[in-house]
């Protein structure tokens, strides 16, 4: 099995230097990436392209890898391909029609043809020469060059002959790494989730910071879309989630600031204390999900106001954005359910707040509000790496269950419908039922409660993070599956 994968249009048009960089960079993630489903992958790098060959042993593993390849930043487009040496014309009909033969029955078809190095021939003479072999010697409805059903594409590239058998578009972007990360500010709504995807996408390594208002469910469900934008867009680095209880501060502006303020000033604690961490851990910028008039607080005036407790740059991904646009952008890349299902907390809404904030007024409501909560709130805050998110403090919930064998429980496939359609579980004499992560708070407490249950999901992350939770909601028939680890070679005896 073999892919052939193209830089994103931007790395090209780069100096050599740069993109010699961010072409090794792209094939370095892609490396990590791949060897977490199985190390028999190859992943190799040319000025062109990068190829990814897997041997027969893995082909199962075809669907898996396009999802990698599909979801990378820094690719342009990816092709399942055929390679053979190039022979003369002739040659690449018969080895064109062994791909390509059994699939035009009934349908009009085209030959397109890219080449690269010196040949005898012109790439039009390929296109010529194939598509009539094709159409005399196939159940092919003809020829059709505008608009045909099938496009039977070719690419020469030297002495190699690559017949694609199917292209995917690719993600875009830059590869992860090869800018400088950032501090994404994250509520798991709609907003922040598609401002951090955007940073991830152009290649930007994007911590995330959230701001505990005083909902645990909130903190969860935060958690959940972090750890599956990281797992989806980034899970090629590693990068922290932060969490910053901000409870009493939301209690000191109730209890102290002016009503029309309240938003712009928790803004600017939040903004206060991001500014505090990203010095921490050493990222010049944060990012935020604003956009212009999306609510009272994101006019240009509230956010200059905002903005003015900082030297940090604050990037605004979405600024000009409708939120149509970016709800739709959300339910492309997967997250729409995570924010559809989000639990609120809405602890600081002023009932008539002001549009166009005045600094003085600001800082004069400020000067109520005792600073030492946000001393304590930002020195309480909690630091975890992206896939260690599980580890709560769940005071006396007792461990979560880890079984490698699912015995007489039910297991429960709690990956999102995506993922559990690419790759379904079947185990053999067990009762497995799918019910997504975004639906199980709710649906568990209908099922039959004399049962045993075990959450799954592919790296064991969510589902144990599922599961403390449900152990610290007062059930206790619930663990988790654990999942089938990646392919490792036996060590040589020395």
């Amino acid at each position: 099995m073999h892919f052939v994968v193209k830089f994103f249009p931007e790395i090209t048009i780069k100096s050599n230097p740069v993109r010699k960089r961010m072409s090794r960079q792209l094939q370095d993630n892609l490396r990590t990436l791949l060897k977490q489903l199985d190390d028999r992958i190859v992943v190799r790098k040319d000025w062109e392209k990068i190829d990814v060959i897997a041997p027969d042993a893995v082909a199962h593993l075809g669907g898996r890898i396009e999802e990698v390849l599909a979801h990378t930043p820094g690719i342009a487009n990816f092709s399942r391909v055929r390679q053979f040496p190039l022979g003369d014309l002739h040659d690449i009909y018969e080895k064109t029609l062994s791909v390509w033969g059994e699939h035009l029955a009934g349908k009009t078809f085209c030959v397109r043809a890219k080449r690269t190095g010196q040949h005898d021939f012109k790439s039009l003479d390929v296109e010529q020469y194939v598509g009539g072999g094709l159409n005399t010697n196939t159940q092919a409805a003809g020829v059709k060059l505008k608009n045909p059903d099938v496009t039977v594409k070719l690419e020469i590239r030297h002495d190699k002959l690559y017949v694609v058998e199917e292209q995917h578009p690719g993600l875009g972007g830059f590869p992860l790494g090869t800018q400088d990360p950032v501090l994404s500010l994250v509520s798991g709504g709609f907003d922040s989730t598609v401002a951090s995807y955007l940073t991830i996408k152009r290649g930007i390594r994007t911590h995330y910071l959230f701001f505990n208002l005083g909902g645990r469910q909130h903190e969860l469900g935060v958690k959940e879309v972090a750890y599956f934008l990281w797992n989806k867009y980034g899970a090629s680095h590693r990068v922290r989630f932060i969490t910053v209880p901000f409870d009493e501060v939301v209690a000191e502006i109730l209890e102290n600031v002016d009503d029309s303020y309240m938003g712009v000033i928790l803004k600017r604690m939040m903004l206060r204390a991001a500014t505090v961490i990203a010095n921490e851990v050493e990222v010049d910028a944060v990012v935020t999900g604003e956009a212009i008039a999306q609510v009272s607080s994101q006019t240009l005036k509230n956010l200059s106001v905002i903005d003015s407790v900082t030297d940090t740059l604050v990037l605004r991904p979405l600024i000009t954005s409708d939120k149509t646009d970016i709800i739709r952008t959300a339910r492309e890349i997967g997250t729409e359910e995570f924010a559809a299902n989000m639990p609120e907390y809405c602890g600081v809404i002023s009932v008539k707040p002001t549009t166009r904030a005045r600094v003085e007024k600001v800082e004069k409501e400020e000067n109520r509000f005792d600073f030492t909560v946000l001393d304590r709130a930002i020195g309480n805050r909690v630091m975890q790496n992206i896939d260690e998110v599980i580890e709560e403090v769940n005071g006396e919930v007792p461990d979560v269950e880890i079984r490698d064998e699912a015995g007489d429980a039910v297991v429960i496939d709690i990956r999102h419908p995506d993922e559990e359609e690419l790759d379904p579980l079947e185990l053999e004499g067990t009762q497995v039922e799918t019910i997504p992560f975004y639906r199980l708070n709710n649906a568990f407490a209908g099922l039959e409660q004399d049962r045993h249950y075990l959450l799954y999901c592919a790296r064991g992350v969510m589902s144990k993070l599922h599961a403390s939770h449900l152990l610290d909601e007062g059930y206790r028939n619930v663990g988790v599956l654990r999942p089938h680890l990646p392919h490792r070679p036996e060590q040589k005896k020395r």
